[in-house]
């Protein structure tokens, strides 16, 4: 049994010379009772005692050992195998290789189910930049997320009603000439997805890549950024023509 859960074959005969006695054995007479060479049995001793299968003591200036009682040493067995089936689950979930690969997905419908569906599995925060309607079409799922705890950041091209606090609105003029549809997604600072227009079709990409994600999240405090001061000192801007010209030429 003992060498079913490991344990070689001198230790198992150690223990079962040791476990049929009801007194403490010298090793002399455990080399008797067990078979094992007296060359071999002080290191097989000194392993069953760091697996806490004997105890030893000293009595008489002479070095004695009893067995782990049956009973106890089934208890041990069965809570180290458990032990050991929890570190094999864990090791399993650390040695997952991290799909880092680049992904790409085209058609629109297919782009707004695959950001909907990062939403719904987001745990942590998301950040979120589009247009009106694309926030729109997903402000349900965005606020539960909200109340669950997230933290929540969107950034708006137009107006909405929410109560999220963390929104930050653009809300375009004829000024704006350069802005062009996109989408901008990160949950849980893992994964992230961007979507824009190409001749006229939507493409985007979705990776769990760790220096796109900083990208762009980088990207999406950008445009909050450019917002924020754009709308702040909006007029300051507009009125120097060689600063509106570069900050307009930027694509939120």
């Amino acid at each position: 049994m003992l060498q079913e859960f490991g344990f070689t074959q001198y230790e198992s005969k150690v223990y079962q010379a040791l476990i049929a006695f009801d007194q403490p054995l010298d090793a002399t007479t455990i080399v008797k009772q067990s078979g094992v060479p007296r060359a071999k049995v002080y290191e097989v001793l000194h392993r069953l005692s760091e697996k806490g299968m004997i105890l030893e003591a000293t009595t008489e200036k002479k070095r004695v050992y009893s067995a782990l009682p049956v009973e106890m040493t089934i208890e041990k067995l069965k809570a180290d195998f458990e032990a050991n089936i929890e570190r094999l689950k864990a090791a399993k979930t650390r040695q997952t290789p991290k799909d880092d690969r680049v992904w790409t997905l085209k058609e629109d419908r297919s782009i707004q189910a695959s950001l909907r569906e990062m939403i719904r599995k987001a745990n942590q925060s998301i950040f979120i930049s589009g247009w009106e309607d694309d926030i729109q079409s997903n402000l349900d799922i965005l606020e539960e997320k909200y109340e669950d705890g997230l933290l929540v950041n969107i950034h708006v091209i137009g107006e909405i009603n929410t109560n999220i606090p963390g929104v930050s609105t653009l809300i375009p003029d004829t000024h704006h000439e350069a802005l062009e549809r996109s989408r901008v997604l990160i949950v849980d600072e893992e994964e992230m997805l961007f979507a824009g227009v190409e001749d006229d079709k939507w493409q985007a990409i979705q990776s769990h890549s760790g220096p796109l994600v900083k990208f762009f999240t980088e990207f999406f405090y950008h445009d909050v950024a450019l917002t924020e001061i754009t709308q702040k000192y909006k007029d300051t801007i507009m009125k120097d023509e060689e600063i509106k010209e570069v900050l307009l030429k930027l694509r939120y």
